[in-house]
């Protein structure tokens, strides 16, 4: 008998125990989580759910047709995708259709709302300068000023609470803009402001003048175009969504113009805003960041181009000698105020931050905003329709009774030729399948992960990798079984073998699923991801399961005794008798050799 060697790996096999707990722990962990969060089961992609599907036609600039190529609708896809699907695999479906529509597949239990918006407001993102602002229809209240607000910033990205006076600029976040201001923060000194106070390199409305009247455009433009920029602002209710809709249809970059947007009370306000100062186009990159060296806590990033930096140089040394709205830039994504950050100071360097109350998911919704909002085409809503998952249901069905077929037929098999061992195998498919479920159910809420067909085939293929693993452990016992050894040896040699096969299956198996997510898209990649999670997940039930239930077992009379029904009778397996050393008799002492003998 040969018996593994005493130190480290000998004490860590005589308790396998621990293993055992280790992984109830993160079983009842998971499970508690689970229950906890809300989301008991997984989230179903559209074509096991239904949902929202969306189709998009390309419109280009007049005189621009051949806007519309396959390089320009790849970017726009590209876009669009990320948007939606944001950091997370959500399993929207972005696609081409024809050659200038796009078809936006939104599964259920997606907030499609916000999807659409923004899968719809992609198309134009330009950085204006704030001329004048006050609330809206029914939330406005007493006589409106153009600084009777610090501005405004969508709900779902500006909750700030930094107040502005007549006299004192926003303070900067750390290299940044200030932050984006309180409506009701605002001091009522303000609307003394006079025109002189207007953006002094661009000449454009004034501010509120001291008798209170409302805000003007500036005498450099026409007396017509001023006018009707004053009607336009004057009639705006931005409470009315098809007024939200029109205001500031039509106008050019280069053209002052009136435009809606909500405060942080969710309040709607309406703007005067000058000629766009930067494109969206000319900002390289936006990211969501905790700052841990200020109190800023969540704030945006802006890194710009070449282009973009001088721009953004010279409209914000511009805007930081103006006083609350006039030292303001409005973010406006397709006519609509997303955000309204003050400045205090030039920034230059090409790079800038948005600090205010932000929380992470507001914070990353503005960068996300900033990152993607310039598309190179326009996009039309052409249709929107729901979708039903009977179809899918049907073939979710099927598929499921064949791998239920399936299973069946593998513990069968299991039963048919180790018997006993066959227990610790299904015991560790269940583990398996029960980790699988958990973590699917807790990824749908946390990173968005929706469970489709494709994906549904990736588990059924992952039993058999599953079953392999064992199959390649029981096998090293039973042979070094045959070689004439027991059991309790047989299961501590065969493991170093067995776990560097199994190591290495699982590793290619993991890395076929990894290059495939990356270089695929859609379903496909729902297939390649819950491929490579149960791959995962098979290196973590052989070893702290399987392998420590085997040693246990390996304890117990029924399998130590190589019981006939155990899948471990040596009999059975052709067993080599035991080696057995026998002593060589002595040699006679050397002397006379008695004739006798002879």
């Amino acid at each position: 008998m040969v018996a593994p060697k005493k130190g480290k790996n000998a004490s860590a096999q005589s308790k396998p125990g621990r293993s055992l707990a280790l992984i109830l722990i993160a079983i009842v962990a998971l499970t508690g989580g689970m229950f906890a969060s809300g989301h008991t089961t997984p989230r179903l992609g559209i074509d096991l759910a239904g949902g929202t599907s969306i189709t998009l036609r390309a419109v280009p600039e007049a005189g621009q047709e051949s806007a519309i190529n396959k390089t320009n609708m790849d970017t726009a896809v590209e876009i669009m995708n990320r948007r939606v699907n944001g950091l997370g695999v959500s399993e929207a479906e972005v696609q081409t259709q024809g050659d200038r529509n796009i078809i936006v597949n939104i599964p259920k239990g997606t907030n499609s709302k916000e999807a659409r918006q923004q899968v719809g407001t992609t198309a134009k993102l330009y950085f204006r300068p704030v001329l004048a602002t006050e609330l809206s229809g029914a939330n406005a209240t007493g006589t409106p000023s153009a600084s009777e607000t610090g501005g405004a910033s969508d709900k779902a990205t500006d909750k700030a609470t930094d107040k502005a006076t007549d006299g004192d600029k926003a303070t900067d976040g750390d290299k940044a803009s200030g932050t984006p201001s309180d409506s009701a923060s605002a001091s009522a000194t303000s609307q003394g402001r006079a025109a002189s106070d207007a953006l002094k390199a661009d000449p454009s409305p004034s501010a509120t003048s001291s008798d209170g009247a409302s805000p003007s455009p500036s005498a450099s433009a026409s007396g017509d175009d001023a006018a009707k920029l004053q009607q336009q602002y004057a009639a705006l209710d931005c409470t009315d969504k098809n007024a939200r809709a029109k205001a500031g249809d039509g106008a050019k970059p280069s053209e002052q113009t009136v435009a809606c947007g909500q405060n942080s009370q969710g309040q709607w306000q309406k703007y005067i805003l000058g000629a766009a100062a930067v494109d969206g186009t000319e900002v390289d990159e936006a990211e969501a960041v905790y700052n841990t060296q200020t109190a800023a806590g969540w704030t945006v990033t802006m890194k710009f181009t070449d282009k973009g930096s001088k721009k953004f140089a010279d409209i914000t040394g511009k805007l930081a000698q103006n006083q609350s709205p006039q030292n303001q830039f409005a973010i406006v994504l397709d006519n609509e105020v997303v955000s309204d950050p003050y400045v205090s100071q030039a920034l230059t360097g090409g790079n800038a931050e948005i600090s205010g109350s932000f929380d992470q998911e507001e914070a990353q919704s503005l960068a996300n905003m900033l990152s993607y909002g310039a598309l190179p085409l326009t996009f039309k809503e052409d249709s929107v329709t729901t979708v039903t998952a009977a179809l899918g249901g049907e073939q979710l069905k099927a598929g499921l009774i064949a791998g239920a077929i399936g299973l069946a037929l593998v513990v069968l098999y299991l039963l048919f030729y180790y018997r006993g061992l066959s227990f610790i195998a299904v015991c560790s498919l269940l583990v398996s399948a029960g980790l699988t479920y958990v973590i699917m159910s807790l990824l749908g809420p946390t990173i968005g992960f929706a469970l489709n067909l494709p994906a549904v085939c990736g588990a059924i293929v992952a039993i058999g990798i599953t079953a392999d693993s064992f199959i390649v452990y029981f096998e090293r016992v039973r042979d070094e079984i045959r070689e004439g050894r027991t059991l309790r040896p047989a299961v501590e040699r065969a493991w170093p073998r067995a776990r560097r096969t199994i190591l290495v299956s699982d590793f290619v198996s993991f890395l076929a699923a990894a290059v495939l997510f990356v270089v695929t898209v859609g379903k496909v990649q729902g297939f390649a991801f819950t491929l490579g999670l149960t791959t995962l997940l098979d290196v973590v039930v052989v070893f702290l399961f399987t392998k420590p239930l085997l040693t246990l077992m390996a304890r117990r009379k029924f399998f130590a005794s190589g019981h006939k029904w155990s899948g471990l009778d040596p009999k059975a397996l052709g067993a080599k008798p035991p080696l057995r050393r026998t002593r060589r008799p002595s040699r006679p002492a050397a002397g006379p050799v008695d004739p006798k003998e002879a």
